[in-house]
C-alpha cells in the first residue's frame, strides 16, 4: 500500500488543497461509506477507464462515469467500492477553489458527480492517458501539478466570500449566519446566493456541514465518547439534534460511526 500526498505551491494553493496518489493491493469488493466535508475533489481511475459512485439510500444505486470524475460539495454521503479503489489519484479543492478550473456555476453542480469529459471535453481524457504513462507516484503527482497550473485560471471568490470562509474556518464556535453577513458587509440573503454560487451550498447549510464535521473531527481522535460534552462543545441544542444532525449528514448514527470509525476518518466501511 502506498499513499502519497502534496501540498502544491502557490498560485494553486490554497484554491487546490492537496493532490493525492493511491496504490494498493487487489483485494476482495467492500463498499466503503464516504463522509461529506468542506470542498469537492477530482478524482482520477488509473486501473480502469471507469468511475463508480453508490447512493446511500440502502439500494446502492450505481452511477458509472469515466475514469475521471469530478464530485461536487456534497453536504451528504455517498457510497464507493474497493475494487476500483487499486490506482487512483485526486485533486482535494478547498470551498469554492473548482471555480478556477471548472468556471462554473458550483450551485448546479453540488451534491453531484460528473464526469470531467462533460465539463472540460477532451482535455479530461487526455490527462488520463499523460498519467498512465508516468511510472512513480512524484512523477504523477508532478504532471497532475502541471495540469492544474495551466487551467486553474478561472473567476476567483467574492472577496465576502473569502471572509467568511476564513472567519467559519478559524471561529472556536460558529458564528450566526446574521452576524456573518453583516461582519462581512452585505446582506444575509446576499451572502447565501454568493455562497450557493461559488462554494455549492448555501451559509447555513455549509455552517451545519462545519458543525458536523467539528463532532467527526471530535470523536475521532477519542477511544470512549461523552455525547452530551460533544453536543455543547460543537453548538448543537442537546444530543437529539447532534444525533438528527450526524445522521442527515452521514447517513449513520454517530454511535454507529464510533464503532466502524477506522484509520481514515472519512471513509467507513458497510457491511
Amino acid at each position: 500500500m502506498a499513499f502519497v500526498t502534496l501540498v502544491p505551491p502557490p498560485p494553486l494553493h490554497p484554491s487546490v488543497q492537496r493532490l493525492w496518489d493511491w496504490r494498493v493491493e487487489p483485494g476482495e469488493l467492500r463498499f466503503e461509506r464516504i463522509l461529506p466535508q468542506p470542498g469537492s475533489s477530482l478524482i482520477v481511475n488509473l486501473l480502469e477507464d471507469e468511475t463508480r459512485v453508490y447512493a446511500d439510500d440502502g439500494v446502492q444505486r450505481c452511477e458509472r462515469l469515466a475514469g475521471v470524475a469530478y464530485s461536487g460539495q456534497f453536504t451528504r454521503s455517498f457510497v464507493i467500492d474497493t475494487h476500483e479503489q487499486v490506482a487512483v489519484m485526486g485533486v482535494a479543492f478547498a470551498p469554492g477553489g473548482a471555480r478556477a478550473l471548472l468556471r462554473e456555476d458550483m450551485g448546479v453542480l453540488g451534491n453531484r458527480h460528473l464526469g470531467l469529459d462533460d465539463l472540460l471535453g477532451s482535455a479530461a481524457g487526455l490527462l488520463r492517458e499523460r498519467l498512465l504513462h508516468e511510472d512513480d507516484a512524484q512523477g504523477r503527482l508532478a504532471v497532475l501539478g502541471r495540469w492544474l497550473l495551466r487551467r486553474c485560471t478561472g473567476a476567483t471568490l467574492h472577496p465576502a466570500v473569502c471572509q467568511a470562509l476564513a472567519v467559519i474556518g478559524r471561529a472556536p464556535s460558529l458564528p450566526l449566519v446574521d452576524r456573518l453577513a453583516a461582519d462581512c458587509g452585505i446582506s444575509t440573503r446576499r451572502l447565501a446566493a454568493l455562497f450557493q454560487q461559488q462554494v455549492g451550498v448555501g451559509t447555513k447549510r455549509y455552517l451545519r456541514l462545519q458543525r458536523f464535521r467539528r463532532v467527526v473531527d471530535g470523536v475521532q481522535r477519542h477511544g470512549v465518547v461523552d455525547w452530551a460534552s460533544v453536543a455543547a462543545d460543537c453548538g448543537f441544542h442537546d444530543q437529539p439534534h447532534l444525533a438528527r444532525e450526524f445522521r442527515a449528514f452521514s447517513g449513520m448514527t454517530p454511535t454507529a460511526y464510533v464503532a466502524r470509525r477506522g484509520s481514515y476518518v472519512n471513509h467507513v466501511a458497510i457491511g
